[in-house]
């Protein structure tokens, strides 16, 4: 009789089901690795062999939860090499599951206790802080390995801007400014370029955030549509030298606070004409006669729209096909996030939240005919 049967028989004479089952579990496992191990030694424990590839190494101990219970393994260590059990595949479909629940709710902002009392009301032991941590390095390495990408080709259109989110640090709430780049490439696709936190909108880190994204191969930018912020106006003019469009929603806040509240829905439609022109001259004189007609009654409005003009109607000097959505950053506002447990790390809800913007295609003169869907 061989050992193996021996071991066998053992088993069956012990006690409850349960106990027995999870033996059993334990017993094919032992066996499996050893099987595993011989393959990969070439030769058997203790067998002289010319054919022998590598030698064992002692053991280490690994829990193994199984649903008959938890099963104690020994698995085997090699002089070269490493080896794991191939029915125990490291991060398996379950396993994965359970991972990109933890890492959605450490996203969203949910403490560490509270991913812990999730995890337990999924039945199973909870989970550390430090846990939790070493899971979420995946999402640090996705999301430093995509920020750091290499940026080909020539964006001739830019649109840049910010909001700002409250995080904890330092067991105190502060508010930072979150800054993104999304561009439009020769080819039509639409992509996140760079995002980044700070602490304000000072030129300084908007002209360093800028230069980053031109030595990672940002080139051939024609049109920066931004809102009216000087930091980041001066760190354009200093980076890039390309057009500046100041964002057209932002700039209609700014007059409509120069009207009553009454006379705002006028006054949008009244200077909304300028817009609605086919051409750059022709918008251009239609905003000189708003300007003017304004003068008597809103000085204030006729003096901001002077001084805005050639920032405004920037973008009428592009392609008609491209103009609706070269006139403003509409398209990257997005909902802030009222608070981030990632303490100095990225606030990863905005990112996700500017993600959806990924890679798309834009139809037009010199672009791709393709539809504005998300490949992403």
């Amino acid at each position: 009789m061989t050992d193996d049967k021996i071991a066998l028989r053992a088993l069956l004479e012990k006690g409850s089901d349960a106990t027995f089952l999870r033996e059993m579990i334990g017993f094919a496992a032992d066996r499996l690795m050893q099987l595993e191990t011989d393959a990969l030694c070439g030769a058997a424990p203790g067998e002289r062999t010319p054919d022998r590839l590598n030698q064992r190494n002692g053991y280490r101990d690994r829990d193994w939860q199984t649903r008959a219970g938890t099963v104690e393994l020994r698995i085997p260590k090699l002089r070269r090499g490493s080896y794991f059990p191939a029915f125990l595949e490291p991060r398996r479909m379950a396993e994965k599951a359970l991972t990109a629940v933890i890492q959605e709710a450490y996203i969203q902002g949910i403490s560490t206790r509270s991913v812990d009392d999730l995890v337990r009301a999924m039945g199973l032991d909870g989970i550390s802080k430090s846990q939790v941590s070493r899971l979420c390095e995946e999402i640090d390495e996705r999301v430093n390995s995509f920020l750091d990408r290499p940026i080909e080709g020539d964006w001739p259109y830019l649109w840049l801007d910010a909001t700002y989110v409250k995080v904890r640090r330092d067991h105190h709430i502060v508010s930072v400014a979150v800054i993104v780049a999304v561009g439009v490439n020769t080819d039509g696709r639409r992509e996140v370029l760079g995002m980044t936190v700070g602490y304000s909108e000072a030129e300084p880190f908007w002209t360093e955030f800028l230069r980053t994204l031109t030595r990672r191969g940002l080139r051939g930018v024609k049109l920066v549509v931004s809102d009216a912020h000087e930091g980041l106006k001066a760190a354009i003019t200093k980076t890039l030298g390309a057009t500046w469009q100041r964002c057209r929603v932002h700039f209609m806040r700014n007059a409509l606070a120069y009207a009553g509240k009454s006379q705002r829905r006028i006054v949008s439609a009244w200077v909304g004409t300028a817009f609605a022109q086919d051409d750059a001259a022709a918008a251009r004189k239609q905003w000189r006669e708003v300007a003017d007609q304004a003068r008597p009654r809103v000085p204030k409005l006729a003096k901001l729209m002077d001084d805005a003009e050639a920032d405004v109607l920037a973008y009428m000097g592009f392609p008609a096909q491209h103009r609706l959505k070269l006139h403003s950053t509409d398209a990257l506002d997005k909902p802030g996030v009222t608070r981030c447990n990632a303490s100095p790390r990225l606030p990863y809800r905005e990112f996700k939240s500017a993600l959806p913007l990924g890679v798309r295609a834009w139809p037009g003169l010199g672009f791709s005919d393709h539809a504005l869907t998300n490949r992403v």
